[in-house]
Parts: C-alpha cells; structure tokens; sequence
C-alpha cells in the first residue's frame, strides 16, 4: 500500500504512528517525543499525512510538518517567520519570508515550553487569518 495518502483503511494518526514505529532509532523517539508535545500544546491539533508520506499537524491551517532525514528530524512551520522565537528555537530555513524550521539532530533536544508556545502561537495565527473577513472586490 502507497503511504502517499490516508486510505479508508487507516487514519493519518495511525500512519504518522507506523513510520515513527519503522524509524527505530533516534529519529523516531526523537519525533515522537514532538508530536506528544505538539499534541500537548493544542488537544484540538488534527493529525494528517501528506506529500508523499509527510507527517503534518493542522488547525485552521497547516502548523507544521514532520520531516525525517538520515541526520535530522525537521519540523517545518508553515507561517514560522510570523512567529515570535525568544528561546531562538529555529535554527533552519530561515533566510525566507514564511516558514521556519527546526532540525533536531541526534542527541539533540529542544526546549519543550519554548517549543508548545511556537505551537500555540502558530495556531493562534492561524485562526486569526480564519477570522479575518474578506476584501471587498474593487469595481
């Protein structure tokens, strides 16, 4: 079966679960320890599984997704620039104008209130950009 996209047969939380389970090394742990506090950070977090086999967390909007690579967990704020980072937890694609990312490398941990702040915060924008009326159309 693809994992490119949820099927009848499986929810996206239970995919994100299976390729944390088939990791089997730090990265894993390492990603499943973010989404528990990600999970933390907002209950109301809907889990979903794209691009090809991307774990990404939504709510009223993409807030982040969840990367592996050979030497680094990646997780990807979709509207990161538009987030305050006091505890300058981003350390990775931030020369754009949108998204931040974090790379956790092996051995490597990232502040936990820091990070379910950056969490709540993304969500928060996101829900301000739902609320947001529309223009009027010029004539």
């Amino acid at each position: 079966m693809s994992k490119s996209d949820v099927s009848a047969d499986q929810s996206a939380s239970q995919l994100i679960s299976e390729k944390i389970a088939d990791l089997d090394d730090w990265r894993g742990e390492s990603l499943s320890r973010m989404r528990a506090l990600i999970l933390e950070a907002d209950p109301d977090v809907t889990e979903t599984w794209k691009w090809g086999g991307t774990p990404v967390w939504e709510h009223d909007g993409v807030i982040c997704t969840g990367e592996t690579y050979k030497k680094a967990v990646k997780l990807t704020f979709a509207r990161g620039a538009s987030l305050d980072d006091p505890a300058q937890i981003f350390n990775a694609s931030l020369e754009g104008n949108t998204r931040r990312a974090i790379d956790i490398h092996e051995g490597e941990e990232v502040e936990e209130d820091a990070f379910k702040v950056l969490i709540q915060q993304a969500v928060a924008l996101n829900g301000a950009k739902k609320a947001k009326p529309p223009k009027e159309a010029k004539i």
